[in-house]
């Protein structure tokens, strides 16, 4: 190494100058930074963090490591401050007086610096005032009050008091199926536990008799009022037909698990499964007869496929009887068809009427259904309309490929004409409205088909379940079970006590309504509704057309239905939540509010 050129004797290794620093910082001691004045000040670190300056420990060897993260300008340490430190000390000791701590020009330097800035963010606000012009109406000449800071901006409603906010004393219908509801209220749902055996006795016979107790506006004491725990109670009840204890037939979509393991002596009997058909059939066209004298408002079918909604003339805005089926298959259609029932698509119809605004023609339920189900795509429609022309392959010719190139058979084509209708199967898009005389012509054809029956697995042979909020033959009265619960929640400030009363079961529209109405008083006017929706049925809230009747007239022909005058009147209104359903229900106030 020494004959290279390249070669300086003073070359080091990094190690042996590692080694050079730890033996002078040994050497040197703690007298290392002495070297430089610092002006010692009680109460105040040095730069890196550590012991304060004036402590016993900074006698101990070793050098504390700089804070990397420090800014000099920040420190005790810096030129600046140690400079105007040192000179307040000498200008205190002149006048006789105490020297100023750091903490003290900090703060004086502080408070100058907000108050600055709070007296121009005033001024820019009142530039802006000025700015806007009189008929704003937003900022007045009292607006700038001189108590305080800060200027006030006058609210909406105090500038405009001809529109007050807006309070929703009833939410709306919501048609389909509930399995399960959960209200929450700070006040107890106490009043509605260990119910009394008389008190059970009375709400059964008024909901039989369709007897309804008016309850005050307020109720001091709940627990001790005998009529809001019998109409508890009443609220609870609906009819059901078939009724097996041993089985839950409610929900029937999609509940093959809850029937598999059960005992079903008539899977194996075809006579047992023929008769429990019959009492069935007789009990549908019970609800039917009931429903064309308006002395039932509504029922369900439930089957393990779809399910039914029947409604008497008047409600959700409709002027006969109808009817909504969901979800529907294209075999389904094609049978209905071939049955002679007329019916329309009503989102389909929604659909075309929004792309074809001006459109005028009045077609029958029939054909409506044809063009609905061929207009979810325009683009594709045409394709089909080329494919359904003699020439359209006609340019096969003109180019002389025509033998060259394999034409598509029938069977193909029909299967791309079928394509969109098999498209929406099993969607919301494929419910079905029926109306009018066709509704009875739809109960002929429940009755008689015999896919309305699984053949196989856990449902064979199990009729279809009936539900409905009146008597009717061969029906069996059920209640809700419910059961009220404290739980504590965890909230901003801690733990909060909060009641909650479950019912859970077939949760049809007019016993959320009752229900509502019951917890009112109850729990003054406070209290929020978690609602669990069998989403089969959430498609049932599609609005299927306004009637021109008042909702009077309405109420007063469905006066013998069984249900309350509010609750007919909720339900007369049409539909407003499409194919959406309720997920929750808040009362502030005695005001709703909702979020679907």
């Amino acid at each position: 190494m020494a004959d290279l050129g390249c070669y300086s004797p003073s070359f080091k290794k990094p190690s042996d100058v590692l080694r050079m620093r730890q033996k002078r910082a040994r050497s040197e001691g703690p007298d290392r930074r002495t070297a430089s004045p610092v002006v010692s000040v009680a109460g105040v670190r040095p730069f890196s963090p550590g012991p304060l300056l004036n402590a016993s420990s900074r006698s101990r060897g070793g050098v504390k490591r700089r804070n990397p993260f420090a800014n000099i300008e920040n420190t005790y340490n810096s030129p600046k401050k140690r400079a105007l430190s040192h000179t307040e000390g000498c200008d205190g000791a002149q006048d006789g007086r105490k020297a100023v701590t750091l903490a003290a020009v900090l703060d004086g330097k502080l408070r100058e610096e907000l108050l600055n800035t709070d007296q121009r963010k005033q001024h820019e606000i009142k530039t802006v005032a000025i700015s806007l012009s009189e008929d704003d109406g937003l900022f007045e000449e009292d607006l700038f009050e001189p108590e305080r800071s800060t200027p006030v901006l006058k609210s909406p409603e105090a500038v405009c008091p001809t529109a007050p906010a807006e309070v929703c004393l009833e939410f709306p219908a919501d048609w389909s199926l509930k399995t399960r509801v959960l209200f929450t209220s700070p006040q107890s749902f106490s009043w509605a536990e260990h119910v009394k055996a008389q008190e059970e006795a009375q709400g059964l016979s008024s909901h039989c008799r369709a007897q309804f107790t008016s309850l005050p506006a307020n109720i001091p004491d709940p627990r001790g009022c005998v009529e809001l725990r019998c109409g508890f109670q009443q609220c609870l009840q609906y009819w059901q037909h078939p009724s097996l204890p041993w089985l839950s037939l409610f929900p029937r979509i999609g509940a093959e698990r809850k029937f598999s393991g059960k005992c079903m002596p008539w899977a194996q009997d075809a006579a047992l499964q023929q008769s429990l058909m019959s009492d069935w059939s007789v009990s549908l066209t019970s609800l039917y007869s009931l429903l064309k004298a308006r002395l039932c408002p509504f029922f369900y079918l439930c089957s393990y496929q779809f399910t039914v909604l029947f409604r008497a003339a008047g409600l959700s805005g409709a002027k006969g009887i109808t009817a909504l089926l969901s979800p529907t298959t294209r075999g389904l259609r094609e049978a209905m068809r071939a049955e002679g029932i007329e019916f329309s698509l009503p989102l389909l119809e929604e659909r075309r009427k929004s792309k074809e605004p001006g459109e005028s023609g009045q077609q029958t339920d029939s054909q409506h259904t044809v063009l609905n189900e061929n207009s979810e795509n325009e683009e594709e429609e045409e394709d089909d309309d080329d494919d359904d022309d003699d020439g359209g392959f006609s340019w096969l010719k003109e180019m002389g490929v025509q033998d060259k190139i394999k034409k598509p058979d029938a069977i193909s084509i029909k299967l791309r004409k079928e394509h969109r209708e098999v498209r929406l199967d099993h969607r919301p898009e494929s419910v079905v409205l029926v109306e009018g005389p066709n509704t009875f012509t739809l109960l002929n054809f429940l009755i008689n088909c015999k896919s309305l029956v699984a053949g196989a697995g856990s449902q064979a042979g199990l009729p279809p379940t009936l539900l409905a909020p009146t008597a009717f033959r061969g029906a069996t009265l059920h209640s809700l079970k419910a059961r009220a619960v404290n739980v504590k929640t965890l909230v901003r400030t801690g733990y909060q006590d909060v009641c909650s009363l479950e019912v859970t079961g077939p949760i049809m529209p007019h016993t959320l309504h009752a229900l509502t109405q019951l917890l009112r008083p109850a729990q003054r006017g406070e209290f929020s509704v978690g609602l669990y929706t069998h989403e089969p049925t959430a498609v049932l809230n599609v609005p299927i057309g306004q009637s021109s009747e008042p909702p009077e007239c309405v109420v007063q022909d469905l006066g013998r239905c069984g249900l309350q005058q509010s609750s007919v009147q909720q339900l007369a209104a049409p539909s407003m939540l499409g194919k959406c359903a309720l997920r929750q229900l808040h009362m502030r106030d005695y005001s709703y509010s909702w979020k679907s």
